[in-house]
């Protein structure tokens, strides 16, 4: 629901824009921010659309979970239960001889159930009813269980049940917390995509520009040629700096197309309409800590919820083990009527009890040390994953701690890229000048034209990296320090 607020308020700007002189929405040129590049991006992109599914399937998989624990109602049967054939018959003698059968054996049985997860037994209740009618002999016999309820519980096993309550919620929580991961990972690659058509419409911005200098700049040439103020080979100089801006135009123009395909490819945007990217600001309004991010991290991130599922499962397949180990032993009792009679109303009449009570032992006398074995791997297995852990949440604090330093790092690189980029725009434009009046050579003229077409490049590439590590910052934390509030979708 978010998302589509998003894309229908993109959707009225552009066309606010419009109104307003643009020519985007239905025109030539659509203007687009990096914030509106993101937004686009998470509502449209295959990648979103991948993430909203494994968010739904998860969901279905909790639902499933959840199911598993509420009371169950079953309906079974055998109707008709039709068998015409010969089966053999053992004799006093010890001989077989093949006697026809021929008859219909029909049953059904509706039963409920509801587990215990605390103790993994299972309590349930059933009724049937089943007809057995022999052709051969006209007989007809009907057997009744109108109501039977019984309990089985497993003693000194393994309880499933209760370590599904204990992961499951775990797993639930990660994959709702790998959604937004997976949406803030479609922010970051928006980001790439949009400051590599920046760089690409910079370049050809650039290449045209150095192209129509060079060609206004050899046009004075030639006339100061005519009146003898320039030798021949600063003409031919000329000439070969405008062949060689010919080219980087091509290559420019060749290097936007791409990304701009690359970039319409993964937001969805229209083929017809040229895109033209605004920069975005040199400023980004919020402050954080290390241990601001790493607060938020471990409460928000699916890396988090994982560190104690993967905890918990080694502690599970230990229990498993010890389990399998020791004596495995099942109750089972039921307590019910049942009856037998020739026809439907009589069997529903004088009612006999019907009890059970069984208890079914496994007890594993000499296996050779398979059952220790398998304890004994286990409990390596669970102090493994204790020591990746720890390793893991090393990396996880580590990863924090270095991309908030690479931020306060970065905030600074773009004020020096922006200045630095202000004084070779304005060293550029005094060299020009210089040589328009005679007093300064050509290789001088190149050497400012490169200064300033690097500065602005420098520019784009630290603007670049401050908002790729802004976006990593919300990716490793979940959290919106600009709104202070968790992220959510």
């Amino acid at each position: 629901m978010k998302g589509k607020i998003v894309f229908l308020s993109l959707l009225l700007s552009c066309l606010g824009k419009a109104y307003a002189g643009y020519a985007g929405c239905g025109g030539d040129t659509v203007a687009l921010t990096l914030s509106e590049v993101v937004a686009l991006a998470r509502f449209r992109s295959i990648d979103s659309k991948q993430a909203i599914t494994v968010k739904e399937t998860n969901y279905w998989v909790w639902r499933t979970f959840l199911a598993n624990y509420r009371p169950q109602l079953s309906l079974t049967g055998t109707l008709p239960g039709y068998s015409k054939t010969f089966n053999q018959v053992i004799q006093p003698n010890g001989t077989i001889q093949f006697q026809p059968v021929h008859n219909d054996n029909s049953s059904l049985n509706l039963s409920f159930s509801q587990t215990i997860a605390g103790t993994g037994a299972t309590v349930y209740g059933t009724t049937q009813l089943q007809r057995f009618t022999d052709f051969d002999r006209h007989d007809v016999l009907y057997n009744s269980v109108p109501l039977g309820i019984g309990i089985s519980q497993p003693l000194f096993q393994y309880n499933p049940m209760k370590w599904d309550k204990k992961i499951q919620p775990l797993k639930y929580d990660e994959s709702k917390q790998a959604y937004i991961e997976g949406m803030e990972n479609v922010s970051i690659t928006a980001n790439g995509y949009f400051f590599d058509l920046l760089l690409a419409q910079q370049n050809l911005q650039i290449a045209e520009t150095n192209l129509d200098n060079t060609k206004k700049i050899l046009l004075i040439a030639r006339q100061k040629l005519a009146l003898g103020k320039v030798s021949k080979n600063e003409i031919l100089q000329l000439q070969l700096e405008e062949l060689t801006s010919r080219k980087a135009v091509g290559i420019a123009r060749r290097d936007e197309e791409i990304a701009l395909l690359q970039l319409r490819t993964y937001t969805g945007l229209s083929d017809s309409d040229r895109i033209v990217l605004v920069l975005p600001g040199s400023t980004i309004g919020m402050t954080v800590s290390a241990d601001s991010v790493i607060r938020q991290a471990y409460a928000n991130r699916s890396d988090a919820i994982g560190f104690l599922r993967r905890i918990a499962e080694a502690q599970r397949d230990v229990a498993k083990a010890k389990s399998d180990s020791r004596l495995n032993a099942t109750l089972t009792a039921q307590v019910g009527y049942s009856n037998t009679a020739t026809t439907v109303p009589q069997v529903y009449q004088s009612l006999k009890n019907q009890q059970l009570f069984q208890v079914a032992l496994a007890i594993p006398v000499l296996d050779w040390g398979r059952a220790k074995a398998k304890v004994k791997t286990a409990e390596a297995n669970m102090q493994l994953t204790a020591y990746e852990v720890e390793h893991d949440k090393q990396l996880f604090r580590q990863q924090i701690v270095t991309q908030v330093s690479l931020f306060d790092m970065m905030r600074e690189q773009v004020l020096l890229t922006a200045e630095a980029d202000s004084i070779a725009s304005e060293k550029y434009q005094i060299a020009k000048d210089r040589y328009v009046l005679g007093n300064l050579s050509v290789t001088d003229l190149g050497i400012a034209f490169r200064e300033r077409d690097q500065a602005i490049r420098d520019h784009i590439a630290a603007l670049r990296d401050l908002w790729g590590a802004y976006y990593q910052l919300r990716f490793l934390s979940l959290y919106d320090f600009e709104k202070n509030q968790k992220i959510v979708y």
